[in-house]
């Protein structure tokens, strides 16, 4: 069956929603774009852009008539945002959402609709830049990439299958696994990354002579907390919903650095060594694969 879709809803226009309507847009399978956003300016500017073609403040009203509707705000906004969804989800419209963090997100659905709707699709498309907003988005963020898809028991399996055709309009690589996997794997290779940076800036900030010590900053401290120029409100949200997965991390994390301080407290090269040789060739491995 061939992919097309007569309305979008996007809600929540920035760099991944506004991005996945260029997509689609771009891949000729779409018809017509509705934007919502509590931000009339940012609709404004997506629709001088070419991003939607039409905007709409009242989530209610957008979701209306939609055959697709994608979910791409924080999703620290989401439960409020599915209670007005709830209201006027046509049946057979296919309703899914691009959160970082899968379980707080299906409990949102749950708690808005009172259960979770066959034509709920989690999902969730591992890319995005430092940038954001409607401006930052592009066609080509989703290509090659990987999306995840976490489908509930409940889940009709021709809702994931449109949902699949979407993400791989767009240019995507569709997974699927399940929300508690999602949660664990993201929180080890995302969330925690971000928690890095952020913490490392941060700290840096604090010292005396901050402003010199930024100066002097090589191309490894900007490679490395580039990340730190994210949506902090975005990551807030992501921290806290996924917080447990993520302080199971942490805690992994801070017994690898203690190792590494004892090391150096007694002059344990070879244990150095050993750490940074094999951390080299994993992530040889895994740049190999990219």
């Amino acid at each position: 069956m061939a992919m097309h879709i007569d309305r979008l809803c996007v809600v929540g226009v920035g760099l991944i929603g506004g991005s996945f309507a260029r997509a689609l847009r771009k891949a000729g399978v779409v018809k017509e774009i509705v934007g919502c956003n509590r931000d009339k300016d940012q609709l404004q500017k997506a629709i001088d852009l070419g991003v939607i073609d039409s905007a709409e403040t009242d989530i209610s009203k957008a979701v209306t008539g939609a055959h697709l509707i994608v979910v791409a705000t924080p999703v620290g906004a989401m439960e409020s945002v599915f209670a007005q969804i709830a209201q006027k989800l046509d049946p057979n419209a296919i309703l899914t959402d691009v959160g970082s963090s899968k379980a707080s997100v299906v409990a949102a659905v749950r708690s808005a609709f009172g259960k979770i709707p066959t034509n709920f699709v989690p999902g969730h498309p591992i890319a995005g830049t430092e940038k954001s907003g409607v401006e930052a988005s592009f066609p080509e963020l989703f290509r090659d990439r990987k999306v995840i898809l976490t489908p509930l028991p409940e889940t009709d399996v021709a809702a994931v299958l449109r949902v699949r055709q979407a993400w791989a309009a767009a240019g995507a690589q569709v997974v699927e696994m399940s929300v508690q996997h999602h949660d664990q794997v993201l929180a080890a290779t995302s969330h925690l990354p971000h928690v890095l940076a952020y913490s490392l800036v941060h700290c840096l900030a604090q010292m005396d002579d901050s402003q010199e010590i930024f100066n002097y900053a090589a191309g490894g401290f900007r490679d490395f907390t580039r990340i730190a120029s994210s949506d902090p409100r975005m990551w807030h949200d992501i921290c806290l919903a996924n917080r447990d997965e993520l302080l199971g991390v942490i805690k992994t994390f801070g017994m690898e650095l203690e190792q590494l301080a004892k090391a150096l407290r007694s002059g344990d090269g070879q244990y150095l060594l050993k750490v940074f040789q094999q951390a080299k060739e994993a992530r040889d491995r895994f740049a190999e694969k990219k």
